[in-house]
């Protein structure tokens, strides 16, 4: 058959009988390590569609950027021309507004976020961006590999403080039914488990497991040049991170299978790994932030990609103008024991 496949791109077109596959409506197995006799649903999205759009500039306060409100403003308008979003069904917190209630002010956002997976159904679509600044703080229950949780900093962090990944799980991801969907992009630095959702996937589809050895080697290293520049307190907190990682490691990951597993639908797409920044930039005329811009352009160009294509079409986008390595993270096993569920088709 002719007009199957867009040479340019080697994507199947629209029309092409061999686009990837739909994800299956039945009840899914985890295996991999989840807890026994646990099951998952993935969405087929074709419930209500609720979203929850937050972009920080900081104007006026150090390190502020400069393309987060524009950020918000293209994912909103793509939403609701692409996906079916209404406005109506739409949260906006941005530093722009003259409105108390739509600043991306701590309490706004945590609320927001209550409202975002409330009275959830199954084959309901959620979606929730971040575009801001992102950091670490030290891991205090133990399920970090790295010995850092991530966090998120809303408009008034220097007097509310940041939001911490545990928080925003427990908050969005914990409550969800099986057959619930939620798509979470988190344009900031230090995001790549902003969810803290356990399975991390590679480019080739593979399952990542935590690389300590590999991480000690990095860490150590770090440790000897801080002490050669004469930086004792980088010595010492490196130091300590190496110790917490020999220690927790293993286990660290086994605690986040069992506890931030779900049954639900989750699936983020996140800036950069946990150890990297994520960058504010220029794109098509205006400032962008790196994922968010990536994310947007690779799916007009191609609607129809698996889970592994959209990954890799986003890291093409970032290829040599960036070092940030965008993630993807799910709360289910997408691939596991020579299963194609990473082929399977993105849909939102």
């Amino acid at each position: 058959m002719l007009g199957i496949t867009d040479h340019r791109t080697g994507f199947p077109r629209a029309n092409s009988p061999n686009l990837p596959p739909a994800p299956p409506q039945n009840f899914q197995q985890f295996g991999g390590g989840a807890p026994s006799n646990y099951k998952f649903q993935y969405s087929a999205c074709t419930g209500r569609r609720k979203a929850l759009l937050i972009g920080i500039n900081y104007a006026g306060q150090p390190n502020a950027l400069r393309g987060c409100i524009n950020d918000v403003t293209n994912m909103s308008n793509f939403l609701t021309q692409r996906f079916g979003y209404k406005r109506e069904d739409m949260v906006i917190l941005t530093d722009d507004q003259r409105n108390p209630m739509s600043l991306p002010t701590k309490a706004n956002i945590l609320r927001a976020m209550q409202w975002l997976v409330k009275d959830a159904q199954p084959n309901d679509s959620l979606f929730i961006h971040f575009s801001g600044h992102g950091g670490r703080t030290p891991d205090l229950d133990g399920d970090e590999d790295d010995g850092f949780d991530d966090v998120i900093y809303p408009l008034d962090y220097r007097v509310a403080g940041h939001i911490v990944d545990d928080d925003m799980h427990a908050i969005m991801v914990r409550p969800l039914r099986p057959g619930v969907r939620l798509t979470a992009i988190f344009d900031s630095c230090h995001s790549g488990t902003a969810l803290d959702l356990p399975y991390v996937y590679s480019t080739q589809g593979v399952l990542k497991e935590p690389n300590l050895a590999k991480e000690a080697a990095l860490d150590l290293f770090s440790a000897f040049n801080s002490y050669g520049q004469g930086d004792l307190s980088s010595v010492a907190s490196t130091a300590i991170g190496f110790f917490k990682k020999a220690a927790n490691g293993g286990s660290a990951r086994e605690r986040t299978i069992m506890t931030k597993t779900s049954p639900a639908d989750v699936v983020m797409f996140s800036g950069s790994k946990d150890t990297q920044t994520s960058a504010d930039t220029f794109q098509d005329g205006q400032a962008r932030g790196a994922l968010s811009w990536a994310f947007i352009k690779s799916l007009q160009q191609w609607p129809q990609q698996s889970y592994l294509q959209l990954l890799n079409t986003i890291r093409n986008e970032l290829e040599g103008k960036y070092s940030q390595k965008p993630q993807l993270s799910c709360s289910h096993p997408l691939a596991d024991s020579g299963s194609t569920d990473v082929n399977l088709r993105f849909v939102m």
